[in-house]
């Protein structure tokens, strides 16, 4: 269910880094698995800026909401990224 392009775009990014990041993620070597990740950028700024992830078509929905759901465990799984938000660990 990959319609938009930028959709399309973001499945085959994190499908070609997602093999690097885990092999160098399961080396220990972290600064590697992000910056494989890092590759993503443009892909998830393109599909931001220009997928609409709530459908109508609830399958559609589901569809795109699995695809950040990977993209969400893939990055998650070097660093909770949602800790970057909070000053206390920017000491």
């Amino acid at each position: 269910l990959l319609i938009e392009p930028a959709e399309v775009a973001l499945a085959q990014g994190l499908a070609a880094v997602q093999p690097q990041a885990d092999a160098a993620f399961e080396r220990g070597d972290h600064a590697a698995s992000l910056q494989a990740l890092a590759a993503l950028k443009a892909p998830v700024d393109a599909f931001f800026e220009s997928v609409m992830v709530n459908a109508d078509d609830a399958a559609l929905r589901a569809n795109r909401l699995g695809l950040l759901a990977l993209l969400h465990a893939a990055m998650n799984r070097v660093a909770d990224l949602s800790k970057l938000a909070d000053t206390r660990f920017l000491k």
